[in-house]
């Protein structure tokens, strides 16, 4: 109960006082550049670190950081957060709910970092907001979007959203695959309570989106979410030297049904 409470009041207030050094460094940092590299990657990796958590990573040598590209991840916990900003070493944008952006203090450093927001809810608004994000990646940004548009309860690998997609096609910006491991076991989807160990972070080769048109982005998910799903469940965890896998004490995951989820994964 300690360590329960010690955890949650430490992320709250830690994430209050960064989100006040984001808003005011972001005064200064026009792109968000710094708002990024000095406030939410530091923040995340003091947050894995307090928790007890490591995330080892494999495939860093598939980052360009001269480059921009769409990193689509998928998601099991909210921990994939701080996983994402603490070992991918490239200033990226998230692309977030909406809703998010308004949260008092995280919302204003959100803004100024240059995260953009998508309203899910009204179209117009969407495109208009994908159009945003399409200019980022021009000017240079890389952006980050979860494509399954929320968590996975049980670590399987769930259907996409089109809107990542429609982006990469917009913007012409080769997609790269993240795939996070057993990150639902830290935090289950629904709970507060932190388990101390670690997950682990597959880094894919960009998937060019040249050839592609709007009436193929089928085939353009289809391609990503099968290489997400191989890096998903291909061989053991990834694990760094003298470490072990998050604790034997809690239960190992569903094993993974290739065939219903390659059906699941069309949306309409």
């Amino acid at each position: 109960m300690f360590r329960f409470l010690w955890i949650n009041a430490f992320v709250f207030i830690y994430s209050v006082f960064f989100s006040l050094w984001g808003v005011f460094l972001g005064l200064f940092d026009k792109t968000g550049k710094k708002v990024h590299f000095y406030t939410a990657v530091p923040w995340a990796k003091s947050v894995l670190w307090v928790c007890g958590i490591k995330v080892p990573v494999k495939g860093l040598e598939n980052v360009d950081k001269h480059t921009p590209h769409i990193y689509m991840c998928n998601h099991q916990s909210y921990f994939d957060i701080f996983a994402v900003l603490a070992r991918i070493p490239v200033d990226f944008k998230f692309i977030v709910k909406a809703e998010l952006m308004r949260i008092p203090l995280l919302g204003p450093a959100m803004r100024r970092a240059g995260y953009i927001g998508i309203e899910r809810d009204d179209p117009r608004k969407a495109i208009r907001s994908i159009k945003d994000a399409a200019e980022r990646i021009k000017s240079g940004a890389s952006v980050l979007i979860f494509p399954e548009g929320t968590r996975s309860p049980d670590g399987r690998l769930q259907p996409f959203k089109k809107g990542g997609f429609n982006l990469a096609l917009r913007s012409g910006c080769d997609i790269v695959p993240v795939t996070i491991r057993d990150s639902y076991r830290i935090v289950p989807k629904g709970s507060l309570h932190v388990n101390k160990g670690s997950f682990s972070m597959v880094i894919g080769k960009p998937i060019p989106v040249t050839g592609f048109r709007k009436k193929t982005m089928q085939q353009l998910m289809d391609r990503v979410w099968e290489a997400m799903f191989n890096q998903l469940t291909s061989g053991e965890p990834v694990v760094s030297a003298g470490e072990k896998p998050l604790s034997s004490e809690i239960a190992d995951p569903a094993p993974a049904d290739r065939s219903g989820q390659a059906e699941s994964r069309r949306e309409p």
